[in-house]
């Protein structure tokens, strides 16, 4: 058996990248001739570690993709979400699947500051009528621009991210409620006071969702939650898509009852052009870039590297969210 393994490297990332990657490491390289299924497919085949992808547009490893990809013994994730693979099939094959935990903590945090204070203010907007000419110094207050200072946070989730954001709203003399599938001890809280998820939507100002998605989780901001949302609130949805019913909170903004909204993520990515959530200047609309900054790509490649020389000798990996090990063993 060869003592090298191969890397499949499925992700948009350069020559230099996987070099730094994989400097040292007794590893080569294999990168799909073409970014198409066929390609991705001849490159699992060959693969005894793969570096997957982050883009919305991966489709994700099933079953059937498994067991087309004979020598496959690890999966590096490089992204904390991990919604398109099959993890009951991986487990089965003995492969363990590693996510990038933490890496973009940070950066979500600050874009969610950064489009609550954008929603509330009313940036979009703002920002259009100054390139299109106008001056709009008087006219913004029509709109309702409103301070963050004290209003009532609601946070849907309670991981890294909404666990980072208390301590930023606490200085802003906002009582921070959570809801999530299970209540932290309260020396976890940070100061946050558990709700449950009904009452902590009536009573939220602003509503941020940072929940992962899953099968508890699609669909749980119904349009039937979000219509019990106190009169002028914010919701910011900064997780997945899929979690929040994005025609009811564009009608909800339409219709005066929420004064905005900012999505990060969508039901659908890339967000179609023809998307209904395009239409409204009160919803601030990013690219799914919320994680995205030098620094997070910077601790991306060093978790995955540290990941890689794990996996190649024999030390356990770190992040896995299936039950295969952390221990990676080659399959031929």
């Amino acid at each position: 058996m060869s003592t090298s393994w191969t890397l499949a490297v499925l992700a948009p990332l350069s020559d230099a990248v996987r070099a730094e990657m994989t400097a040292g490491l007794p590893i080569e390289v294999v990168v799909p001739a073409v970014d198409d299924a066929a390609g991705v497919a001849g490159a699992l085949r060959e693969a005894d570690l793969v570096i997957y992808d982050w883009r919305s547009t991966a489709a994700g490893l099933d079953a059937r993709a498994i067991a087309e990809a004979p020598r496959l013994a690890f999966v590096q994730q490089p992204s904390v979400g991990v919604p398109a693979h099959d993890l009951d099939a991986l487990t089965s094959a003995g492969v363990p699947l590693s996510n990038a935990a933490g890496f973009n903590t940070v950066a979500v945090t600050e874009w969610v500051l950064g489009a609550v204070f954008g929603a509330a203010r009313h940036f979009r907007w703002v920002e259009g009528e100054l390139r299109s000419g106008r001056w709009p110094q008087v006219d913004v207050i029509a709109r309702g621009p409103v301070e963050i200072g004290g209003r009532r946070i609601g946070l849907v989730g309670f991981g890294p991210v909404g666990q980072a954001l208390v301590p930023v709203f606490a200085a802003l003399g906002c009582p921070v409620s959570y809801w999530s599938r299970s209540k932290r001890p309260t020396e976890l809280e940070l100061g946050a006071t558990y709700r449950e998820l009904d009452p902590l939507i009536a009573d939220s100002d602003v509503l941020i969702n940072v929940i992962a998605l899953g099968e508890t989780t699609r669909g749980l901001l119904s349009a039937e939650r979000l219509a019990t949302l106190p009169a002028g609130a914010l919701v910011i949805n900064a997780s997945r898509g899929g979690i929040v019913d994005e025609d009811a909170v564009l009608h909800a903004v339409e219709t005066g009852h929420l004064a905005g909204a900012a999505f990060d993520v969508y039901a659908t990515e890339p967000l179609p052009a023809d998307s209904p959530l395009r239409r409204s200047d009160r919803i601030l609309l990013t690219s799914h870039t919320a994680g995205s900054t030098v620094e997070t790509f910077g601790r991306l490649v060093a978790l995955i590297r540290d990941n890689l020389a794990r996996a190649t000798s024999g030390a356990p990996v770190r992040n896995v969210v299936n039950d295969a090990g952390a221990v990676v063993r080659r399959r031929l």
